[in-house]
């Protein structure tokens, strides 16, 4: 009971600020550099390319240039694998159970992977998410160029994130190297986690296909954000975040897309393609200045990011987005809770009545 009331509490407390308006302004200048590129040339549905290049400027933020330089290389291949993987979909008509399986299969190379290089943020999340939402919008493009647009904005978004660098010069030496610690931690870690991936993913996809969503890549993604979670409190505390600070952002998404006098299209008639780019770029500022100091509000940001780029690379009924968003992050979320409760290691296993019999008085 304790630890439910601790866990409520924490839905509404914010972590210590970390200069993170700094990471923000970094993530959102990669961002908005090739989105308003691409709104120029009059190709706004290309953004969603664009944005998932650009998010290799999460990565590494409150690290020595050095590291976050290394850092973000490896993340680039990450996007980029995401990217390939979903265009490669997108262009030979692969959906439903192709995605699944191909989705959960990579979701466990990429755990192994971010595990391995010790990514932060950790786990093949943003990865899996754009592999899912570039295999399910038509690629509009030859598939080369949806792929040089994202390796374009990682490229700027490396050189945002390595800018400072040029003010300081300072090099911290032994910066890329983890410790013997983290390896040995990683290794006894690895082929676990890499299975909940697997599983989780694979399942939230199934339920998704076999209940006719029309975008279970969003459970699978949703399943992924549990499994982040350092333990059971912690993967069950990020699980709520996703789903309340989702239900928060599709109002958000209600307000833009949905016809009436207070949505933001409406002041501006035949310039909805541009309107919907721009706030992309503003939403993506708010993901970041939260992500490491309350995941549900980052959260909050982050569903209208992702709603409004499906929306400019393929227009749909908003309503029918909206509660597709919101069933498949209930089921997704709640599969990737039920994986870790099922598949623990032995030592959390253990730590679990032992932290039982603490709380109790």
């Amino acid at each position: 009971m304790q630890s439910v009331v601790h866990h409520l509490r924490q839905l509404h407390s914010l972590g210590p600020a970390n200069n993170d308006h700094l990471s923000a302004w970094r993530v959102a200048i990669s961002v908005a550099v090739p989105s308003l590129v691409l709104l120029l040339a009059g190709r706004p549905e290309l953004t969603i390319y664009a944005v998932f290049g650009a998010l290799t400027g999460m990565y590494g933020r409150s690290e020595p240039h050095q590291l976050r330089l290394k850092h973000q290389l490896q993340a680039a291949l990450v996007l980029l694998s995401g990217v390939t993987v979903g265009v490669f979909l997108s262009v030979n008509g692969l959906h439903s159970w192709w995605l699944v399986g191909i989705e959960a299969l990579l979701a466990g190379v990429g755990s192994v992977y971010s595990d391995k290089v010790h990514l932060r943020p950790n786990g093949p999340f943003f990865g899996i998410l754009a592999l899912g939402a570039c295999a399910s919008v038509p690629t509009a493009v030859p598939w080369y160029v949806a792929l040089l647009i994202a390796a374009a904005a990682a490229a700027f978004s490396l050189l945002v994130g390595f800018g400072g660098w040029v003010r300081g010069r300072a090099w911290r030496r032994g910066a890329a190297r983890p410790s013997a610690r983290l390896r040995g931690a990683l290794r006894r870690r690895t082929a676990l986690h890499a299975a909940r991936y697997v599983l989780a993913v694979g399942a939230a996809g199934a339920i998704g296909v076999l209940t006719g969503s029309g975008h279970p890549h969003w459970a699978m993604a949703a399943a992924a954000v549990p499994l982040a979670g350092a333990d059971l409190p912690s993967s069950v505390h990020r699980g709520i975040h996703r789903i309340m600070g989702t239900f928060l952002g599709l109002v958000l998404v209600a307000v833009v897309l949905l016809p009436g006098p207070w949505a933001p299209l409406h002041f501006f008639p035949g310039a909805e393609a541009a309107v919907l780019a721009l706030l992309v770029i503003v939403f993506q500022f708010g993901t970041e200045l939260f992500m490491t100091r309350h995941y549900g509000l980052a959260m909050v940001w982050f569903t209208p990011v992702i709603l409004l780029m499906t929306q400019l690379a393929a227009p749909a009924d908003p309503q029918v987005l909206i509660v597709e968003r919101a069933v498949e992050t209930v089921v997704g979320a709640g599969t990737g809770i039920l994986v870790v409760l099922l598949i623990r290691s032995r030592r959390n296993r253990r730590q679990a009545p032992a932290a039982g019999a603490a709380a109790r008085p």
